[in-house]
């Protein structure tokens, strides 16, 4: 997946899909739209997802039916999910959610400001994941193949040149200690 993916959004009402993208713009990330399960699964298979937001209760194919679908592949099952309900607490989606490995359950109306933290949080971790991945990858394949160093274009590691903070390892003072007068 490319370091630009975007965030999908997905909702059956126009009015909530403007809402979400209104409050996730501010963030800077690339942004998609789908109104029906079928047609955010169109776009998670085509590879350019990042993040998925997602309405719980649509039309046709359900949202913990597009997660259940997403988690059975390879390819998707490691994309993060935000799902979004306007119904409520309700135990059973809750439970559901959670066995799909859902990152969070998010009540409607959604607050902007919490929904612009879970999604900066949760899509700026999965690239540090698949930053990981990729790194990993190339020092396997430089192990494998030590003379094409080139081919592999890691970075060059900087080294932290900041003298670290010094510490007490036990903060209780020594020596002989006088009780004090009461």
């Amino acid at each position: 997946m490319p370091p630009d993916a975007r965030i999908l959004i997905v909702d059956d009402h126009q009015d909530t899909l403007y809402a979400l993208e209104s409050a996730l713009a501010p963030l800077g990330y690339r942004l998609a739209r789908a109104t029906s399960g079928d047609e955010a699964l169109k776009q998670v298979l085509r590879g350019q997802v990042g993040l998925l937001v997602l309405d719980v209760r649509m039309p046709g194919v359900s949202g913990l039916d597009v997660v259940r679908y997403m988690r059975r592949l390879e390819q998707t099952q490691h994309i993060p999910v935000l799902l979004l309900t306007g119904f409520g607490p309700d135990h059973e989606l809750t439970s559901a959610a959670f066995d799909l490995r859902v990152a969070d359950l998010v009540m409607k109306p959604v607050d902007p400001w919490a929904l612009r933290t879970k999604v900066r949080y949760l899509y700026d971790a999965h690239q540090r994941q698949l930053a990981l991945e990729h790194e990993v990858r190339a020092l396997r394949a430089l192990v494998k193949d030590p003379g094409d160093i080139a081919a592999t274009r890691l970075p060059v590691p900087v080294p932290d040149t900041r003298v670290p903070v010094q510490r007490d390892a036990d903060p209780r003072p020594t020596g002989p200690t006088t009780p004090k007068a009461s």
